[in-house]
């Protein structure tokens, strides 16, 4: 089996034959989303924004999953009856008679004790200027392999995290659209939430199919 980490963009693109599109209305979709926040909510964010502006440049993973990330995945609040947060839980499919997998960190998915049906990803990595394999790619992996795994013919959404800059991608059959970074040490930090929380949407919309 190749691990999630081995694989890169091209690879992908080259092995299993999808393409980046510059145009998607599904991604266009997700990145208008709006959010009313409460003046609770607004104090935890800013106070969150200026620490991601003073220390995104110095954290490793697991500092910025505690730091940032993880506050966040708190104020955008998955709690749901119908799906659950699940964080390095293994995943992995055969497709076209290659066997990809390997740990998530972060998924959305149908299931209490184990993941069923995955809907959503967090693919989070170090300093943008530490990175020395493909983000984007380890994340596709993780999209292409839970594609597999569902029966419904439905989106698959996800992002990945270098330092302050989140990417969020839409893989749709065999084409895949890429944000540009929003940058959560900026004002972007309330777009960022806005655009996790409508991922509750479609998985509820998900769900009943």
């Amino acid at each position: 089996m190749r691990n999630f980490e081995n694989w890169e963009t091209q690879d992908l693109e080259m092995t299993f034959g999808i393409s980046q599109v510059w145009e998607s209305k599904l991604l266009d979709e997700w990145l208008a989303a709006t959010e009313e926040y409460t003046p609770e909510e607004k104090k935890a964010i800013e106070r969150l924004r200026i620490r991601t502006l003073k220390f995104a440049d110095y954290w490793n993973e697991d500092e910025l999953k505690l730091q940032c990330i993880s506050i966040i995945i708190d104020i955008v609040d998955y709690t749901s009856d119908y799906y659950t947060v699940f964080s390095q839980r293994p995943l992995s499919a055969t497709i076209n008679g290659i066997e990809i997998g390997g740990r998530v960190d972060f998924m959305i998915s149908k299931g209490r004790q184990k993941p069923i049906q995955p809907y959503f990803f967090i693919h989070e990595y170090k300093q943008e200027r530490k990175r020395e394999t493909d983000p984007k790619g380890q994340l596709l992996a993780e999209l292409l392999t839970a594609q597999a795994k569902n029966d419904k013919q439905i989106p698959m959404y996800g992002c990945y995290v270098l330092g302050r800059n989140w990417f969020f991608i839409v893989l749709d059959g065999n084409e895949y659209a890429v944000s540009r970074a929003y940058d959560a040490s900026q004002s972007d930090i309330y777009k960022i939430i806005a655009i996790l929380r409508k991922i509750k949407e479609y998985v509820a919309v998900f769900i009943q199919k």
